[in-house]
């Protein structure tokens, strides 16, 4: 089923979700139900940076694969710059998440035997008429982007877990999406790496790119600027970071 388009404004939220809900029916009849999300509302607008938080089965994960249309709602709308696209076939939800959210994940997610550029490159080869020498500009862009242009013709196996994770943020970029999505960004990292891949997502928030991101860790959500915490599938808090980390310091906003 084919959504209507809403047209987007300046006062539209870049993702809005109504009483969203999400159940799954487990075991081998289905019979043992877990409603994994419970009636959530929430809005996110343009450039803000949002840190998902919550223990384990809180319903973050669920929230999150819902937010890049990894998955659909049971119930309720789910609208990405005015597009219900909780109503969208599967052709059209591929077609959004291939040009309109950029995915960083815990584990870097990679090709082992390919270099930093050709990785970035990825996702450029479906739904665009761009020649090689275009992709490959692009691609050398994004890389540029997170500091890693010396780093071009490098393997993952070359490179340090920052270094790859920069490679996966170029990547998630190189599409210059609506959002970009990090779960668990830093989770491989140790505490030094992220702190430098946080100040990183820092400064592509301030050049205006929009970020939610799922952690479990306080201090990493630090570096947001607003928290929202997740209990039993609902959302029990959600509010603006007032001490945040910026350059590795707190500062009060």
């Amino acid at each position: 089923m084919r959504s209507m388009r809403v047209t987007a404004n300046e006062s539209t939220p870049l993702i809005e979700l109504e009483q969203v809900t999400k159940t799954y029916h487990l075991g081998d009849t289905g019979d043992q139900v877990v409603q994994a999300l419970r009636g959530v509302d929430l809005e996110i607008a343009k450039g803000e940076f949002v840190a998902i938080m919550g223990a384990s089965g809180s319903g973050k994960s669920t929230l999150l694969n819902i937010l890049g249309c990894l998955d659909r709602p049971t119930s309720g709308a789910y609208r990405l710059e005015g597009t219900d696209v909780s109503q969208l076939d599967r052709e059209e939800l591929a077609r959004i998440r291939s040009h309109r959210l950029g995915f960083v994940f815990q584990g870097f997610n990679l090709l082992a035997r390919t270099t930093a550029l050709e990785n970035v490159e990825l996702p450029l080869l479906y739904g665009h008429a761009l020649q090689d020498g275009e992709r490959s500009a692009k691609a050398r862009a994004a890389l540029v982007r997170v500091g890693l242009d010396h780093r071009l013709a490098h393997t993952p196996g070359q490179l340090s877990g920052g270094q790859q994770q920069r490679v996966a943020i170029a990547r998630a970029l190189v599409n210059e999406p609506a959002v970009l999505l990090a779960d668990e960004p830093t989770g491989n990292l140790d505490s030094k790496v992220s702190a430098e891949i946080m100040a990183l997502l820092q400064g592509l928030n301030e050049e205006g790119v929009t970020i939610v991101m799922v952690t479990h860790e306080p201090d990493i959500a630090l570096f947001a600027k607003r928290k929202i915490v997740l209990r039993d599938g609902a959302i029990v808090s959600d509010e603006p970071i007032r001490d945040r980390t910026v350059a590795g310091k707190v500062v009060a906003v």
